[in-house]
């Protein structure tokens, strides 16, 4: 008798250990009626960065002296972009190729014609007013290849928090809607989750005005809007 006592404690605190307990927070009781609110907040902000892909392709007889041309050109864009004040960490090499040139003709062999160097930037711009400006000064130093730019907020954060201040604000006002049409009060948040947010990056517009017999580049930033939806559950007393 004393042998099997022990032998069902002993299964039944091996029980225990295998199956720990595990406690949950008991579902919040409501004692009027359950609202829920989708709602979403959304602010406007001017970009503060722009990205641009600028690069320089080169094109000679041999890959040493494509590569020598690209090297050269590439110097000076990059002295530009300093001389501009674009920190090193603004500047990222994308991108590096040497590729062979051939002429097609039909029914013979493909011929030999040349390399092809090119060399690409990733660059970030801090000051939007003058990028314009820089990108013209790029071309002048020998940049053949421009693609962008694109623009966002650097430090999106900020707009993102009072996005989510204005969604709670939208969803407190549309809750208090529905209790006066229903003779009733809003009471406490049953529950609240953040459903999605957008930052878009889109591209500006370009503008392009001659004078004085050159092109100069203007950038309009424009705004962008930064949106953040949340679901909000209210307890109407």
């Amino acid at each position: 008798m004393f042998r099997s006592s022990a032998l069902a404690a002993l299964l039944l605190t091996t029980a225990s250990l295998a199956s720990p307990l595990v406690a949950q927070a008991p579902a919040p009781t409501l004692a009027g009626t359950r609202l829920d609110i989708l709602a979403t907040g959304e602010v406007s902000r001017v970009p503060d960065i722009a990205r641009i892909n600028a690069g320089v392709v080169t094109q000679a007889q041999t890959a040493t002296a494509a590569i020598a041309q690209n090297a050269e050109q590439m110097a000076s864009v990059r002295a530009a972009l300093r001389s501009a004040g674009i920190a090193d960490r603004d500047i990222q090499t994308s991108s590096l190729n040497l590729n062979p040139e051939f002429r097609y003709e039909d029914n013979r062999p493909p011929v030999l014609t040349g390399y092809r160097a090119s060399n690409d930037l990733t660059v970030r711009f801090r000051d939007i007013r003058n990028a314009g400006k820089i990108l013209d000064a790029l071309v002048a130093k020998g940049a053949n290849q421009i693609n962008g730019p694109t623009l966002a907020l650097d430090k999106p954060e900020e707009a993102m928090n009072e996005a989510r201040v204005a969604a709670l604000k939208s969803a407190r006002d549309r809750a208090q809607l529905y209790a006066t049409e229903l003779g009733k009060r809003v009471g406490r948040i049953v529950s609240i989750s953040e459903t999605g947010s957008a930052v878009p990056v889109p591209m500006p517009m370009l503008a392009r005005a001659e004078v004085g017999g050159r092109f100069n580049t203007q950038i309009d930033p424009g705004e962008q809007a930064v949106s953040v939806s949340l679901a909000v559950s209210f307890e109407l007393e």
